[in-house]
């Protein structure tokens, strides 16, 4: 959390950031660093069943674990954020790849033991 806090002050406007780990890794916590980095005051919490939490316009966080498909992404618009000037932070996002702009940042978070992880950036 405190170093995804740090992190996120070399984040601008438009940027998109694929957040990559196996399940429990740490993708949910990194967001909740990012958001504070931010200064976003309100609780971040994942978004499995929403697809993508929008907060302020300021961060985008996506989690596309249970998309199927390319088509469903684009029927519930998820890439139409991309453009709209905030933050988009995506778990899972192997699942939308086609979809994925090029410019898009990745960050890597490895679960090394219950209280330590490797983060590639």
């Amino acid at each position: 959390m405190q170093f995804a806090c740090q992190y996120a002050k070399t984040l601008k406007s438009g940027d998109v950031l694929l957040l990559d780990g196996d399940m429990g890794a740490g993708k949910t916590v990194f967001a909740k660093g990012i958001a504070k980095g931010l200064g976003i005051q309100e609780q971040v919490t994942s978004p499995t069943y929403a697809y993508m939490n929008d907060y302020d316009g300021v961060l985008f966080h996506y989690d596309c674990y249970r998309i199927e498909s390319v088509e469903q992404a684009e029927r519930l618009g998820l890439a139409d954020y991309f453009e709209m000037g905030g933050i988009c932070l995506i778990e899972w996002s192997q699942n939308i790849a086609p979809l994925l702009p090029s410019y898009a940042k990745r960050v890597r978070i490895k679960k090394i033991s219950e209280n330590e992880r490797e983060i590639e950036y």
